[in-house]
């Protein structure tokens, strides 16, 4: 048996929940039903998750969807779609209140706000946006099991600090077309971001490889030649200019942790008040005292790392129609940029001018 690819260890995690896994069956494999062939290559993983995960389109075989009780043969290219760093946590249903943009039968997309965690994990068990989305789920259904939560729907994720849109399946046949759709790139999602530092360019492209920060564990870095860390690109435009900062819309061509952040930060433009890598200090700009107070004003009104997903568009799983959903920038991330252009705008005035 051949693993073409591996799945992401804990040290390798991603913005994308699910990735591929593709394996080739031995000339001399003798027939075995699928669900205990791939049970046998997977740690951890009951035959009725595995089960489940074929019955919704996790799995083809040779391109084609089967059912469990396919038996393998020499020479079978099966690729799966497999949960990375599954979070074994007991999910605690809570009242949370959701920005909902969108429901029906097959997907959820969400606003999410500032200071959430996505799913329950280490230091963050309770008050995830999974543990309202289960609430709501319960809710609706209040007969649903602990396997059809939406543990399984969770096809991508944004960091804590970050604002913006969110889609998550509601069954497993969704969430497996979802996850597709992300592995394969076809999903279009655009941020906006305010950086430090004047662009050089009004448009390009960043391709660095993303990996853990090799002496902050809790960092990640960009690798731009080896073969550490995983392949990722982000494009990028200039949006508008403020002398010091920029605001930039980025597009995501790969779904790395912390990608933009790490990928702005390599280019010299970190992000602004992104504290984990340095933007939450003057990086650009004046010497002056005022100056310095008009820059600790804006961190005060945007006390986090300026970072909003924007736009999200994806091919609905039920009906295979393009659907587009659009958020507008958050108070606190508009209202610093509004600091910003009045700043500019009064600057002529006085070098030292602070609102």
């Amino acid at each position: 048996m051949v693993e073409d690819d591996i799945e992401l260890t804990q040290d390798e995690p991603t913005e994308e929940l699910y990735e591929r896994r593709a394996f080739s069956v031995d000339r001399g494999q003798e027939p075995m039903r699928i669900d205990k062939w791939i049970q046998i290559r997977l740690e951890k993983v009951t035959r009725n998750k595995i089960q489940k995960g074929i019955e919704d389109g996790f799995l083809t075989v040779n391109n084609k969807v089967v059912k469990s009780n396919y038996k393998v043969k020499p020479g079978d290219e099966i690729l799966l779609l497999s949960l990375i760093n599954p979070e074994y946590t007991e999910i605690k249903e809570e009242p949370i209140p959701l920005n909902i943009v969108f429901e029906d039968a097959d997907v959820l997309v969400l606003n999410k706000a500032a200071n959430m965690v996505v799913h329950p994990g280490v230091g963050n068990f309770t008050g995830t946006l999974l543990n309202g989305i289960a609430y709501h789920l319960r809710k609706q259904n209040p007969g649903i099991d602990e396997e059809n939560l939406p543990r399984f729907g969770m096809v991508h994720r944004i960091d804590k600090n970050t604002t913006g849109l969110l889609v998550v399946a509601k069954t497993g046949e969704a969430a497996a077309h979802l996850a597709k759709q992300f592995f394969n790139h076809t999903v279009s999602r655009k941020y906006v971001a305010l950086v430090w530092g004047d662009m050089e360019l009004d448009e390009g492209t960043v391709v660095a490889h993303i990996a853990r920060h090799q002496r902050y564990r809790k960092m990640f870095d960009a690798y731009p030649e080896g073969e550490t860390g995983k392949h990722a690109i982000t494009h990028y435009k200039v949006l508008e200019r403020f002398n010091y900062v920029t605001l930039v819309e980025c597009v995501l061509e790969t779904g790395r942790t912390h990608q933009i952040r790490v990928h702005m930060k390599h280019i010299g433009h970190t992000l602004f008040n992104d504290w984990e890598y340095g933007g939450d200090k003057i990086l650009k700009g004046t010497i002056y005292t005022k100056y310095k107070q008009f820059v600790d004003n804006c961190f005060a009104v945007c006390p986090r790392c300026a970072l909003h997903a924007k736009t999200l568009g994806f091919k609905h799983p039920r009906t295979n129609e393009d659907v587009f959903f659009e958020s507008p920038l958050p108070n606190d991330i508009g209202n610093v940029v509004e600091k910003w252009r009045n700043y500019v705008k009064n600057k002529g005035l006085t070098q030292d001018w602070v609102e």
